[in-house]
């Protein structure tokens, strides 16, 4: 009989299986292991894996160094997902090789979004008064 898992030891390996991906896949596309020639001019950061619950299907946010080309990397990337599936596959030692699904991680934009609001001279009015009281 198979023992029950709790939700929490769970979705901590999701967590723990997600971050050991974001790992591997980094270090592939850093080694320059992917030979694809958009790629290997570009330093591309992986900033997050999200796994599913099942561990069968990951989706990867990345961002290329200065946002620089990123419609022409996540194309080369998304050229490149079966072999980047086996690499992770092996190097993860999973049961099953997850199917990876790339996007643009639009983290940082909004984080400069949000930066250039504060900024802004109503907002920041409104921040020193009230800060004044």
């Amino acid at each position: 009989m198979k023992s029950a898992e709790t939700p929490e030891a769970r979705s901590v390996r999701v967590l723990r299986v997600g971050e050991q991906m974001r790992h591997t896949l980094s270090d592939i596309l850093a080694r320059g292991d992917v030979h694809d020639e958009t790629l290997a001019k570009h330093l591309v950061t992986v900033t997050e894996v999200r796994m599913s619950p099942d561990l069968r299907h990951a989706t990867v946010f990345v961002k290329p160094l200065l946002g620089k080309d990123e419609d022409a990397v996540l194309k080369a990337l998304r050229t490149n997902t079966a072999y980047l599936q086996r690499e992770a596959a092996a190097r993860v030692k999973m049961k099953y090789a997850a199917k990876l699904k790339f996007l643009a991680d639009e983290s940082f934009d909004e984080g400069s979004h949000i930066d250039q609001l504060l900024r802004t001279p109503h907002v920041a009015r409104d921040l020193d008064t009230a800060s004044d009281d």
